[in-house]
């Protein structure tokens, strides 16, 4: 069974601050650490969000602000697109000769789409 690692989180904020500061490349650290560069990556964004006791650079917590936003359009995007395939659905399936398919003659559908 392999052997689950935890690092601290000053030992995560040592090796990021270590990569930003330019000292070393993601390489060397990887190699000095043991750790795979996917991981001094993941550490490097959650050090810009604020993760690991520390302030978040403004211009991540900008980024990550953008890209919830940028979900959030989407997903309204795919609603909206939704909402108007169901309308022009229940368009095309009113009655075509003009009148409603009661037989109660109540309410009666013109060319124009009003009710008589």
């Amino acid at each position: 069974m392999k052997y689950l690692r935890k690092f601290s989180f000053e030992f995560k904020r040592q090796v990021v601050e270590e990569l930003l500061g330019g000292e070393t490349s993601a390489a060397q650290l990887c190699r000095r650490h043991n750790i795979s560069s996917s991981l001094l990556y993941h550490w490097k964004k959650q050090y810009s969000l604020g993760k690991f006791n520390n302030e978040p650079i403004a211009e991540a917590a900008l980024k990550d602000r953008i890209e919830k936003l940028e979900r959030l359009v989407g997903k309204l995007t795919l609603e909206n697109e939704l909402l108007k395939r169901g309308l022009q659905n229940s368009v095309s399936q009113r009655p075509s000769n003009g009148k409603s398919s009661g037989s109660t003659g109540v309410s009666v559908y013109t060319s124009a789409g009003g009710v008589n």
